[in-house]
């Protein structure tokens, strides 16, 4: 793996992300462009937010839902 690449797989989260500067954005563009091995690794990790964004759709239980408001309440009680 050369330096570019290194480069690219650190900063693959942030690119995702759009944390990256438009210069840094465009860089690692161009890597992904011409590098199959980190467009790979870009791929797999793009697919893999969908799936998981895909899946945290499910139905929340109520119960989940009252006991997170709750200690929401609890935590705004404790602040004032």
């Amino acid at each position: 793996m050369d330096e570019h690449c290194v480069e690219a797989v650190e900063l693959l989260y942030h690119y995702l992300d759009g944390e990256l500067t438009d210069e840094r954005r465009v860089l690692i563009q161009h890597h992904l462009d011409d590098c199959p091995p980190c467009f790979e690794a870009y791929d797999f990790e793009a697919e893999l937010r969908i799936v998981v964004r895909q899946k945290c759709r499910d139905h929340v239980p109520e119960s989940l839902i009252e006991r997170v408001a709750k200690a929401l309440q609890e935590c705004e009680g404790s602040a004032e």
